[in-house]
């Protein structure tokens, strides 16, 4: 594996005014904070300041050029990266002690990027692998990403993205799931307020529903009871796959009220827990066959397919098919042009053999990586294409 890698970032919007960010955390400088400075090339290490939300002191905005152009960048290894980019206006990054760095926020209304056209790639290169993904579990932005990777050996890695309406398409979807079950769907979309017509600027996570008033509260508990009653009425025909050293167990719903995997005992979630997998009987710990067990799990709660298929992880075909499920994640998944892209926590669970719903690309031996912004030209499929 490289010390540092070359980034292609391509300008596939329709704006003069694109540029790129990357941060993480530098894996050959004792994990410390990094930014790349404009140049592509140079590594800015922040010191910690006195103050909070203390400005940068180095310009980190990567021009991309016109639309159409490639811009190189070299990164070294990055735990915890990022690509960021922002389209018609810079974005603001502050620093507060540590130094920790203040990152653009796509629900806070107070946040300086408020109202700012950004998107982002996540990434980790290290030495073992280059691991990077597109992703939602946040909101979906008005800025398409896509990832095209090769390898040393030949191989081409793609994760097509949304086209440049992908956005449109998400709100038009949202509307019409709020005129069906009457949830705050549409409530999750955020408009820009300096645009004179208002147009959507991002769809936010349900996870974020609280921050701008929609409430989700008893959204998922009936699924949760209906699921309960199943397997406790068909003891042990549930089954989870941990793909993990504990192997497949079998699961009930017992005389306690309680879904019992293998060992593990699980209270129900509600739907706080579902939608974001990360609390309740779905927080981690110390028990690796649990913490094997909570993916999957989780997964099959968020995609409503634990009355689909008795086997878990299910196959894609069993998604979302039921009502209430996860209809950002459905309606995500839709949009992209390769039906990939993490929409929640565990999107990445799938069954043995299975097609990959993440929308990642990885390789110990990356040669060409392109980082495309704006959903013009995309495309759907593996092979290498000119821009």
């Amino acid at each position: 594996m490289p010390e540092s890698l070359e980034i292609q970032l391509q300008n596939q919007t329709n704006s003069e005014e694109v540029y790129a960010y990357i941060t993480g955390l530098a894996l050959q400088d004792n994990n410390a904070r990094v930014l790349v400075q404009a140049n592509g090339t140079d590594l800015y290490f922040p010191s910690s300041p006195d103050d909070i939300m203390s400005e940068l002191e180095e310009d980190c905005a990567i021009p991309l050029g016109p639309p159409g152009s490639t811009t190189t960048a070299r990164i070294p290894q990055l735990a915890g990266g990022r690509i960021w980019f922002s389209v018609d206006g810079k974005l603001t990054f502050l620093l507060n002690p540590g130094p920790a760095l203040v990152e653009p926020s796509p629900f806070n209304p107070s946040d300086p990027n408020a109202d700012v056209d950004f998107a982002f790639a996540e990434l980790t290169l290290n030495r073992d692998q280059l691991f990077a993904n597109i992703s939602y579990v946040d909101f979906v932005p008005r800025l398409p990403v896509a990832l095209t990777l090769q390898t040393e050996g030949g191989e081409v890695q793609h994760v097509s993205g949304m086209a440049a309406d992908g956005l449109e398409r998400v709100c038009e979807a949202l509307r019409a799931q709020t005129e069906a079950d009457g949830m705050p769907w549409d409530q999750l979309i955020l408009n820009q307020q300096s645009s004179g017509d208002g147009a959507p600027l991002r769809a936010l996570n349900p996870t974020h529903a609280n921050a701008v008033g929609a409430s989700f509260d008893g959204y998922y508990e009936a699924y949760v009871d209906s699921v309960w009653e199943r397997w406790g009425a068909e003891p042990d025909s549930l089954s989870v796959n941990t793909q993990a050293s504990a192997g497949t167990l079998a699961g009930f719903v017992d005389e306690n009220g309680a879904l019992v995997v293998g060992d593990e005992v699980f209270e129900k979630p509600d739907t706080r827990d579902i939608f974001g997998c990360n609390s309740g009987p779905f927080t981690t710990g110390r028990n690796q066959t649990r913490n094997a067990i909570i993916p999957r799990l989780a997964a099959g709660f968020v995609r409503s397919s634990l009355l689909e298929s008795a086997e878990q992880p299910s196959d894609p075909s069993t998604f979302y098919l039921a009502d209430p499920t996860n209809h950002y994640s459905r309606i995500v998944h839709e949009v992209n042009l390769d039906n990939k892209g993490y929409a929640f926590a565990y999107d990445d669970v799938q069954p043995d053999g299975g097609a990959d719903q993440s929308g990642k690309v990885n390789a110990g031996d990356p040669a060409i990586f392109i980082v495309a912004v704006g959903g013009n030209n995309a495309y759907a499929g593996d092979e290498m294409q000119e821009f």
